[in-house]
C-alpha cells in the first residue's frame, strides 16, 4: 500500500467525513445485461461512526457498529474497507 493510506485498524476518519477508501474485494456489475463485472478497489465513501448503535438493525449489529455510505448502491459494511485517505484539496481557480 502506498504512502498516504491509513489502515482502519490504526485510525478512523471523523464521523461524516467523505474519504477515499480501499476495498480489496469490491466486485461491481457493469451496465447492461451481460453480467460482466470489474474490480473497483478505490471508492469515495462517507464514514458513519456508531451508525448501528444509533439505527437499530440486526444485520448491522452482526457486522459491526460503524458503516460506510456511498452514492447510489455503493454502501459498505465497516469491515469491507481496509484503508482510507482524505480526499485531495480542490484545484485553485
Amino acid at each position: 500500500m502506498s504512502e498516504g493510506w491509513i489502515p482502519c485498524a490504526e485510525r478512523l476518519p471523523e464521523d461524516g467525513d467523505r474519504v477515499l477508501c480501499w476495498l480489496p474485494r469490491n466486485t461491481v456489475y457493469l451496465p447492461g445485461k451481460s453480467g460482466a463485472t470489474e474490480e473497483r478497489h478505490t471508492v469515495i465513501l462517507r464514514f458513519l461512526k456508531d451508525y448501528f448503535l444509533k439505527n437499530a438493525s440486526k444485520t448491522g449489529k452482526a457486522r459491526g457498529i460503524h458503516f460506510w455510505t456511498g452514492e447510489g448502491t455503493s454502501n459498505h459494511f465497516f469491515e469491507d474497507v481496509t484503508h482510507w485517505r482524505p480526499l485531495p484539496a480542490p484545484p485553485d481557480h
